[in-house]
């Protein structure tokens, strides 16, 4: 009982199963354990309350008979997910103290499989930015390092469940915000196809890219969840209409004969020798599993950072103009007339990096440079899709590095954003052409900190993705490595 967060979502669902436990004692487990730790300022909003009443409504389930694999499993959310019983607030002062009167669909989803809420944890602002230092609410801390970024914009996800604070958490990837993260801080994270989980109830940064994911310390454990999480949604336009999917059924189907291509732009300069050696070592794990290693050209994948600098900010000043301090949010309490409120309020309400994105989009859509840019970026976009696909024909996943090295200081890079956009150099090809993305704890750097494995598969390929990294983790033990003095205290 003593280490019950360092186990897996299965054997927690055993374990509550046979009555061992009841999700009322995991889940005051887990609630001490993100008490214990407030100093990685990994959650925003914790009601421990709240939490043991659905805790407590899982065990009733059970005692009537109810079952299921997730059913009084504890998780917490990322706050750009709106929730009814937690503040929603997209770590922004803009909406801050703002209560939703809904869930968001992946919410409602995981609350309907049984699934109990810790609250809601720490992102970079409208979740924009790499490091989680854009958050109104102070950054995030690398439970590996406290000196060291998580990485972002989903850090708050990333850190808690390193530091083994929840077993699950729910994240989002816009240009590689789940993935980065995750291979920061030494846990699992998938960002499904765009379109298969709902986007209804996530706070828009880009609308065309945004998708909800998933950390967690497996890919056993994201397969069990995932499952319940995707489905057709017919509140988001742009969800897309397919048959459920069971994201466990290939966990334990075999590598012998998968083609794996490993890009040959991933390897080039700005790539630390640390993240090379780990990449490469563990392409040559899956070498020995009987996998053939493919090498294969992404040459316009090059031009994902300027393309995704272009169509994310252009989407984030439209989606962002709805902040206004009239409908709902901030509002400045000195203003003058109308225009002056708006101003005003948005000056006070928003952060560096949301003005900053807004700015460069309200410029590449303006009169004169719309053509020059948004549309420019559009064609290289679609022309990096195409490229993928006829990647996709020589073989059947793609890896590569997820970042250029280890996770950097707090502070390193806050004062050149060009420099912490580049962090998303590997992962914002896969986001523009909407592919499905892993990251795989594979190694650490030089001073300790997590390296992480990139996985990418054809579109609506969840299911082997995560086989994949399950065969890769079932002969490695990186995704069992817990922080010193974090992940191992208890609580």
């Amino acid at each position: 009982m003593t280490q019950l967060h360092l186990a897996s979502v299965a054997e927690l669902g055993r374990l509550l199963a046979s009555g061992e436990i009841s999700s009322v004692e995991l889940t005051r487990h887990f609630l001490a354990r993100v008490e214990a730790h407030r100093e990685l300022n990994a959650f925003l909003d914790v009601r421990p309350e709240t939490s043991l009443a659905q805790a407590a409504a899982a065990d009733r389930r059970r005692a009537s008979g109810e079952s299921g694999p997730l059913l009084g499993i504890p998780l917490a959310h990322k706050d750009i997910f709106v929730t009814r019983d937690w503040a929603s607030t997209a770590a922004s002062r803009m909406l801050e103290g703002y209560m939703s009167p809904f869930d968001a669909t992946v919410v409602e989803r995981l609350g309907q499989a049984g699934m109990v809420c810790l609250g809601k944890l720490n992102c970079d602002e409208f979740a924009m930015g790499s490091s989680n230092e854009n958050s109104a609410y102070g950054p995030v801390r690398n439970p590996w390092d406290v000196k060291a970024v998580p990485g972002g914009s989903s850090g708050g996800s990333a850190a808690a469940v390193a530091a083994r604070l929840c077993p699950v958490a729910t994240a989002t990837d816009t240009g590689g915000s789940i993935r980065e993260p995750a291979a920061f801080s030494g846990v699992t994270g998938i960002k499904p196809t765009y379109g298969r989980p709902s986007r209804w109830g996530m706070i828009a940064f880009a609308s065309s890219l945004d998708t909800a994911g998933l950390m967690t310390a497996s890919a056993e454990d994201a397969a069990a969840v995932l499952s319940a999480m995707l489905g057709f949604d017919p509140k988001d336009s742009t969800s897309v209409d397919r048959p459920p999917e069971d994201c466990i059924r290939e966990l334990d189907r075999p590598v012998a004969g998968l083609r794996i291509g490993v890009p040959r732009e991933f390897f080039g300069k700005g790539l630390t020798p640390e993240a090379e050696s780990a990449v490469r070592a563990a392409l040559d794990t899956y070498r020995g599993l009987g996998a053939e290693i493919v090498d294969i050209s992404l040459p316009t994948a090059s031009l994902g950072i300027p393309v995704y600098y272009v169509v994310a900010p252009a989407e984030a000043s439209s989606n962002l103009s709805r902040f206004d301090g009239v409908r709902y949010g901030h509002r400045a309490k000195n203003h003058g007339d109308l225009a002056d409120m708006i101003k005003r309020s948005r000056a006070e309400g928003l952060g560096a990096e949301p003005k900053r994105r807004i700015l460069i989009g309200a410029y590449v859509l303006s009169h004169g440079y719309y053509d020059a840019y948004y549309l420019q970026a559009q064609k290289v976009r679609r022309l990096i899709g195409e490229e993928f696909q006829r990647a996709f024909q020589q073989c059947d996943v793609i890896a590569g590095p997820v970042t250029t090295g280890e996770a950097f200081d707090i502070g390193a890079k806050t004062a050149d954003p060009v420099a912490m956009y580049l962090e998303d150099l590997f992962t914002i090809p896969g986001s523009l052409a909407g592919l499905p993305g892993m990251s795989v704890p594979c190694g650490f750097g030089p001073r300790g900190r997590p390296l992480g494995l990139q996985l990418m598969a054809n579109h609506f390929q969840e299911a082997r993705l995560l086989g994949v990294a399950h065969q890769f983790q079932k002969v490695t033990d990186w995704h069992r490595r817990t922080p010193a003095g974090v992940a191992a205290t208890n609580p």
